[in-house]
Parts: structure tokens; sequence; C-alpha cells
């Protein structure tokens, strides 16, 4: 994130929630000095992929979803350096970070899967009826008029949930 932030015009985060950015903030303004001339996030795109599953069932739109925080929480790097496993961690999710890793790296990617707890995807991805999209979008909505996130890539949306995603974020 300091990198990026100091060599950059932006970062692509493969998962945030919009409600901490605090967890992002000092690696940027770390790497905003150092890279000197007064830049900051005016002149910086914070722009994390969001996956959006819609449909009645949330426990189904979530399954997708846990899939892919099984495998960066679990398997991105070794079980003492993996940048996604201490930023679950530092999102309040520090026990089920380390059980997540632990099946994971014993090979059971189901139960590592399982183990996903569905308030972490609640806070990362938009899931689930429209009416709980739309709602859950306000805080990406009130992070984009902080300046702290310039641009969601979405994920897994058809073109009709772009279309309410457009109209909601007007």
């Amino acid at each position: 994130l300091a990198c990026s932030a100091e060599l950059a015009d932006g970062v692509f985060p493969v998962w945030m929630n919009p409600d901490r950015f605090d967890l992002l903030e000092q690696p940027l303004k770390d790497g905003f000095a150092k890279a000197g001339g007064g830049k900051s996030l005016a002149d910086f795109d914070v722009s994390p992929f969001v996956t959006v599953v819609m449909g009645d069932d949330v426990e189904q739109c979530r399954v997708p979803v846990k899939g892919m925080l099984s495998l960066y929480i679990g398997g991105m790097g070794a079980r003492e350096k993996n940048f996604y496993n201490d930023y679950a961690k530092r999102l309040g999710y520090e026990e089920a970070a380390v059980q997540i890793q632990d099946l994971y790296l014993s090979g059971k990617k189901a139960e590592a899967m399982a183990a996903v707890p569905d308030g972490l995807v609640d806070d990362v991805a938009l899931v689930g009826p429209r009416e709980r999209i739309v709602e859950r979008l306000g805080a990406w909505k009130e992070a984009g008029k902080k300046g702290q996130v310039g641009s969601m890539l979405l994920a897994g949306a058809s073109p009709s949930v772009m279309q309410l995603l457009a109209e909601e974020m007007l």
C-alpha cells in the first residue's frame, strides 16, 4: 500500500471494508509522504474489487465470496507472511482468520470456506436481494464522498445489476 501510494496513481485492493478505511490510511499516508510534492488521496484512486451477487437467498449469494476469501485468507502466502490473513485479523476476524488458514493449509478447503464469517462477506461484498445491496451500497457511497474510494471494480455483476448500481450511485 505504501509503495503504491509512493509510486502509482492508485491501488486495487482485492477486497476492503468501506467502513474501515483506517486500516489503509497510514500506509497510504506514508507512501504519499515519501513521494513528496503534496501527493494525497486527492490525486490517488483507491479502486477495490467488490463482488456483487444478487439473489433472494443471501446464504447462496455469499458462497462465491466465501470461496475467494478462504483462498486469500488461508492460502495466499506462508503461514507467517500472509497480508490478507493479517488484514482479516485487523478487520476484527482474528479467530476466524487463524481457523481459515489452518484448515486451508491442511488441505481442508471446503471447511476453510465454511469458516469464513458471514459478517466478513457482508463487510467486503454486496450480496443478497436488491434492497439489501442498495442498503449496503450506502457505505461505499459515503467512502466515495470522503475520497477514500474513487472507483469500484465490480466482479460478478450482471448487466441488470450494473444498471441498478449505476442508478443508485448517482
